[in-house]
């Protein structure tokens, strides 16, 4: 799977847990630029991509995460074995 398929993806789990089917998650988006997305919001939208991509991330990923973009690039990591 390609990066452009899992921001995709992780596009359309963040339209589900943050209500907001308008919303557009691009690799430079940051917690503050989306309404809702507080510590518990975050907590589901993990919890969304571990189930849906099939993969647990690690706490420092989880925390460590800049932007969305950088999301993208652990799960990349994880779907291909590197974590």
């Amino acid at each position: 799977m390609e990066k452009k398929e899992i921001l995709a993806k992780v596009n359309e789990i963040g339209k589900d847990v943050f209500e907001d089917e308008n919303l557009n998650l691009t690799e430079t988006t940051v917690a503050k630029d989306v309404k809702n997305w507080d510590s518990l919001t975050h907590l589901s939208l993990i919890n969304e991509i571990e189930n849906n991509f099939k993969i647990k991330l690690q706490m420092r990923e989880i925390q460590g995460a800049k932007n969305v973009g950088e999301l993208v690039d652990f799960i990349y990591d994880h779907l291909k074995g590197e974590n």
